[in-house]
């Protein structure tokens, strides 16, 4: 089954006849647009010599140009047809070349080897018609001509943002493992954010597509949700005037989320009922650059102008509440200590006759608290318990810090909490911007008691999640400040054994 419109490539290939049969050196496959009377994108196979083969994606003018070709590929001597079902060797070769490239795109450098597991994988037709398509939406926003690539790539973002595609997309993440699985992230959301800037710069109102990609496991006791999303396609809560400089909205745009939600989940089987436990084992949320260091520093406002994260909320629900009993919640994280002491001073003096009385007056005044710069609050909702992570200004007010506004003074002095927050000792986060609440600190859990008719039954848990990220000015000179905000929503399964 094809994408959408895009062609079975893995069928496609499978059908070539004999290569000795083929009448001339390469055979074609047209991919977008859908129009034929205008130019359009192609793949091609290419045959050199009878056992060296190339894939190609060129554009389709009197003269094509080509815009990629895949390395060599080496089939075996006594290769009869170009079957993938019976060579396993031949489609693992490709399809590694075809991330390879992808990867290529990305602004960290690269592993020096890619070795994907060769098992029986039922999704393996998908996932190689999936990585064209994807390799396809990257090339065209990076080689093809001007012509092609708007109808091009909106074409192939339908198709990527296709329900099969989201689904093929979380097998092809697992396939790889974590480390692929950033590489590949940071390619496509660069490529995204290249677009949608050029989108923005030439469309007035331009509402930009979301580019969310998340996935979510259940195994092992574990709830794991992973996110993705570049800067620029979140949505804007609130910004100031005035607008910020070019090179402070290169600085800011160029940056994707990377989130991961990880809860523990036990099920105690009671006497006259069945209770579900949850807890955090790790919420992490980092803000990563999408551009070298150097590129950050020439056309940007540098590394260090960026969001951070300054609220976290998450939402759990069981899907079906006939059975449900009841919910039950811990505490909230403490709240700040409020220390004020007063100290007041008076000095005076009298000089001799004939000269002046001089009295000097000093009074002053202290006040000092103690708060943790990020507050965990429980509450619950009907059936759903809400998990919320607070970051709040260290300043006398304390305000949370997603929904207000920084002062101008506290923008402009040099020594304000929020300036140099990524080497201050006292910093809310860690040295790259990102945030771990670990279970340790926020490990009381939430549990929900479930009648025990359902014993070993598959119950279905919602989980619903906002993550605000905030900037305020940090070495840059300026009074910009902006809230953007992403949610994301995950199904996983339990079973009540």
């Amino acid at each position: 089954m094809a994408f959408s419109c895009f062609p079975d490539i893995f069928s496609w290939i499978e059908s070539l006849p004999p290569i000795l049969q083929w009448k001339s050196q390469s055979t074609s496959l047209h991919l977008c647009p859908s129009n034929l009377l205008q130019p359009s994108l192609k793949l091609s196979l290419n045959n050199f010599k009878n056992s060296t083969l190339t894939l190609s994606i060129f554009a389709d003018y009197n003269l094509p140009v080509l815009l990629w070709t895949s390395k060599n590929i080496t089939l075996k001597s006594d290769f009869k047809i170009l079957s993938i079902t019976q060579d396993d060797d031949t489609i693992y070769t490709l399809l590694t070349n075809l991330i390879e490239s992808i990867l290529e795109y990305s602004p960290n450098k690269c592993p020096s080897f890619l070795k994907l597991p060769k098992k029986q994988n039922i999704y393996l037709k998908d996932i190689f018609n999936f990585t064209i398509l994807t390799l396809c939406f990257i090339i065209c926003i990076y080689e093809a001509p001007n012509d092609l690539r708007s109808a091009c790539l909106e074409s192939l973002k339908d198709q990527l943002s296709c329900p099969k595609s989201r689904g093929v997309s979380r097998v092809l993440m697992r396939m790889l493992g974590s480390n692929a699985e950033e590489l590949w992230m940071r390619s496509m959301n660069l490529a995204i954010t290249n677009w949608i800037s050029e989108l923005q710069a030439s469309q007035a109102g331009f509402k930009t597509p979301s580019p969310l990609f998340s996935y979510s496991v259940s195994m092992l006791g574990l709830w794991k949700v992973q996110l993705y999303c570049p800067l620029i396609a979140m949505d804007v809560e609130k910004r100031s005037d005035p607008t910020p400089d070019d090179n402070l909205l290169f600085s800011l745009n160029y940056h994707q989320l990377e989130g991961v939600i990880q809860m523990n989940y036990k099920v105690r089987i009671q006497e006259k009922w069945i209770e579900v436990m949850v807890n955090t084992d790790n919420i992490r949320c980092d803000v990563i650059k999408l551009l070298t260091n150097t590129l950050m520093a020439e056309r940007g406002a540098g590394t260090s102008e960026k969001h951070f994260p300054s609220r976290i909320a998450l939402q759990i629900t069981p899907t079906t509440q006939s059975n449900v009993i009841s919910i039950s919640v811990s505490k909230s994280s403490d709240n700040p200590q409020l220390e004020i002491g007063v100290e007041k001073a008076l000095e005076a003096s009298f000089e001799p006759l004939n000269t002046n009385i001089g009295l000097n007056f000093s009074s002053a005044e202290t006040a000092t608290m103690t708060m943790k710069p990020w507050k965990f609050e429980q509450s619950v909702w009907g059936n759903s318990a809400k998990l919320d992570w607070f970051l709040h200004d260290m300043s006398r007010d304390g305000r949370e810090v997603y929904s207000s506004k920084p002062s101008k003074l506290a923008m402009i002095h040099p020594k304000a909490w929020f300036r140099n927050r990524y080497s201050s000792a006292y910093r809310p986060f860690t040295r790259s911007g990102g945030v771990v609440f670990a279970g340790d600190e926020y490990g009381e859990s939430v549990s929900w008691k479930v009648d025990k008719g359902c014993m070993g039954k598959n119950m279905e848990w919602e989980v619903k999640g906002w993550i605000w990220l905030t900037y305020w000015p940090n070495m840059h000179r300026g009074f910009y400040s902006e809230t953007r905000r992403l949610e994301f929503r995950e199904i996983l399964d339990l079973t009540l054994i």
